[in-house]
C-alpha cells in the first residue's frame, strides 16, 4: 500500500465485479477508505474481506442506483460511517444490444435507469458532500469521476441506445464540470473500449455471439486497466484536472 490518498474516503458504484471491484482495490491500495456499493451483497461481503486482509479500510453498502432513495440513503450512510467523502467512482453501468427496430423496450428502460438515472442519482446525492470535503480535504480537492464509454464517441448498429446513454453521461459530466469551477470538485469520465468483463454475458445470446465475432483475436483491456485510469485521474496534483480519458484496447478499431 502507498498513501496518496491517504485520510480521504472514496465510494464505488457496481463494486460488486470488473471495473468497479478493480477500482475499489486500486484505490484502498493507495490509502483511501472504500465504499463498495452494489446490489449483490455476497460479492460486496467479499471484496470487503479481500481489501481488509489487504490492510485497507471497506465498507459494504448495498443499493440499488436507479432507486433516488436507496442511492440518497447509502451516499448519507457512508459520509455517516466514514466521515466523509472525497471521490466517487459512478462506474455501475449496463449494455443490452439489438436493431431498434427490433429491441425490447424493456431492455432501453434498463439502460436507461442504470446509465442515466443512476448516474444522475448518485451526481445529486453525492455533490454537496464533494464540495464539503474539498474544503478540508489533505489533498485539498474531491473527484467525481463516470465510467463512460468508446459508445459515448461512436455509436454504432445495434447499440445505439446504449451510446445515448454514454454520450448523456458526457454531456452531463462536462455541464458538472462547469458548475464545480470554483468548488475544488473535479469532474472527468473515463471511457473504456473492450474489457474482459461480465458485462458481456448479461447479452442475448445473438448479442453475444456478435460481440464473439467483432472481437476474435483481440486482447481485451482488463478492469485494471481502467482502474489505473480512474487511479491517475483522481491523484493529481489539485492544480490538475484531466476531465476526460479514452481507453481502448490497442487493436479495438472503434
Amino acid at each position: 500500500m502507498t498513501d496518496r490518498l491517504a485520510g480521504t474516503a472514496a465510494l464505488v458504484t457496481g463494486a460488486s465485479s470488473g471495473i468497479g471491484a478493480a477500482t475499489a482495490k486500486a484505490l484502498a491500495a493507495e490509502g483511501a477508505a472504500v465504499a463498495l456499493l452494489a446490489r449483490r451483497a455476497d460479492r460486496l461481503a467479499d471484496l470487503k474481506s479481500e481489501i481488509e486482509s489487504d490492510g485497507g479500510i471497506a465498507l459494504a453498502v448495498t443499493a440499488d442506483v436507479t432507486d433516488a432513495g436507496e442511492v440518497a440513503a447509502a451516499v448519507q450512510r457512508v459520509v455517516d460511517e466514514l466521515g466523509r467523502l472525497d471521490a466517487v467512482v459512478n462506474n455501475a453501468g449496463l449494455m443490452r444490444s439489438g436493431p431498434a427496430a427490433e429491441a425490447s423496450l424493456q431492455d432501453w428502460d434498463d439502460m436507461v435507469a442504470v446509465n442515466v438515472r443512476g448516474v444522475l442519482y448518485v451526481a445529486r446525492a453525492a455533490l454537496p458532500h464533494l464540495v464539503d470535503a474539498a474544503t478540508s480535504s489533505p489533498r485539498g480537492v474531491a473527484d467525481l469521476v463516470t465510467i463512460g464509454s468508446t459508445g459515448g464517441w461512436v455509436a454504432r448498429p445495434n447499440t445505439a441506445v446504449y451510446s445515448l446513454t454514454k454520450f448523456g453521461v458526457n454531456a452531463f459530466s462536462e455541464g458538472i464540470r462547469q458548475e464545480m469551477l470554483g468548488k475544488r470538485v473535479r469532474v472527468g469520465v473515463v471511457s473504456p473500449g473492450t474489457v474482459d468483463t461480465e458485462i458481456f454475458a448479461h447479452l442475448a445470446e445473438p448479442a453475444r455471439a456478435a460481440v464473439e465475432r467483432q472481437t476474435a483475436g483481440m486482447v481485451k483491456l482488463r478492469p485494471e486497466d481502467i482502474a489505473d485510469a480512474v487511479l491517475y485521474m483522481v491523484t493529481r496534483d489539485r492544480r490538475v484536472a484531466v476531465n476526460h480519458m479514452l481507453v481502448r484496447a490497442a487493436e479495438q478499431t472503434w
